[in-house]
């Protein structure tokens, strides 16, 4: 078992990544019921919560089913991160998550996120500040440094221990990097190698299959792995994981039938939680990735991104099922 404060997850847990604009709670329970063992939400503005604005009041919103879940914060000000902390704790989550390791323009160059690994000084008060304002475990999303001259993780993970932190997720790649090249690895292993850290410490980046799943795994003791990415469009690689995990088999791939049936379940839970508007277009970025690789497939695209109503999207969806079952199912 991997403990989290009070928190008990199976052995090497599954954790879904805050994505933002993605892991809203239609994308969270198509994810926790193909197998996520630990998701968050997408990460919100400490200012925003201080400040009672909608949108990030919204993305408090979580349910029983998806617990364990953590509610994932980012900001500046030392104080902010502090207050928020305790209004994000009477939402009732298992526990706090703070992102260091967003590398976006308008959050990294607000001072939050990434750029909070250029000082490290002031990470280390904002994470205590968090600690102190909670009584829930508090985790740690970053990076491996700013760039290439200041990959000081092995410095951060020491000191946020000390501090408090009950877990810690690496994503192998500096801010400098964004989401470029290869997810280097080597330096959340040395984490791991480390007699100091006694947290566990998860790995997140290009895990995108089972073999580099347990190929990680086994090459770095990670705790577990976090997947981002990877699930959009296809929430069925946490179960096929585990299923490799435990019989060194593949899973069969989801039929059509079976995407057509999750994107129908993500669909209906937009709906129902975002209302028949918002909740038609904002799944309107999603229907690529869960047919993916389908031939010919662009003019059901097209009519799935503009279709405005529930009944025609439905039409669409029996359409594709039937088109293509016979033929890849």
């Amino acid at each position: 078992m991997v403990t989290i404060g009070n928190i008990q997850l199976p052995d090497f847990p599954l954790l879904l990544a805050p994505m933002e604009d993605v892991s809203d709670p239609p994308f969270r329970a198509v994810c926790k019921a193909n197998g996520a063992d630990l998701m968050y939400t997408e990460f919100i503005s400490s200012e925003g919560l201080i400040r009672d604005a909608a949108k990030s009041v919204q993305k408090l919103d979580i349910f029983e089913y998806e617990r364990p879940i953590g509610i994932q914060l980012f900001g500046s000000d030392v104080e902010t991160m502090g207050a928020c902390a305790e209004i994000a704790t009477r939402a009732n989550p298992d526990l706090i998550d703070i992102n260091y390791g967003c590398p976006v323009k308008n959050v990294a160059c607000r001072g939050a996120g990434a750029a909070l690994l250029q000082d490290i000084p002031k990470m280390v008060r904002m994470t205590e500040s968090v600690v102190k304002s909670t009584h829930l475990p508090v985790t740690v999303k970053t990076r491996l440094g700013w760039d290439e001259n200041t990959k000081n993780i092995g410095e951060v993970a020491e000191r946020l221990q000390d501090i408090g932190i009950k877990a810690l997720t690496v994503h192998g790649r500096t801010r400098v990097q964004m989401y470029k090249g290869e997810a280097d690895w080597t330096l959340i292993g040395r984490i791991k190698e480390n007699p100091r850290i006694q947290i566990p410490i998860f790995g997140n980046g290009d895990i995108d299959s089972p073999e580099k799943a347990v190929e990680y795994k086994n090459r770095y003791g990670v705790d577990g792995v976090m997947i981002g990415r990877a699930s959009i469009g296809h929430p069925w690689i946490f179960d096929e994981i585990k299923h490799f995990i435990k019989t060194g088999e593949h899973r069969s791939a989801p039929t059509v039938a079976d995407r057509v049936s999750v994107c129908r379940q993500h669909l209906d839970f937009s709906i129902r939680w975002k209302g028949e508007i918002v909740g038609l277009f904002e799944m309107r970025r999603h229907y690529a990735n869960y047919f993916k690789g389908l031939p010919d497939f662009k003019p059901y695209r097209s009519r799935l991104v503009t279709a405005d109503s529930y009944d025609e999207l439905n039409a669409i969806l029996a359409e594709v099922q039937e088109q293509y079952v016979p033929e890849l199912a």
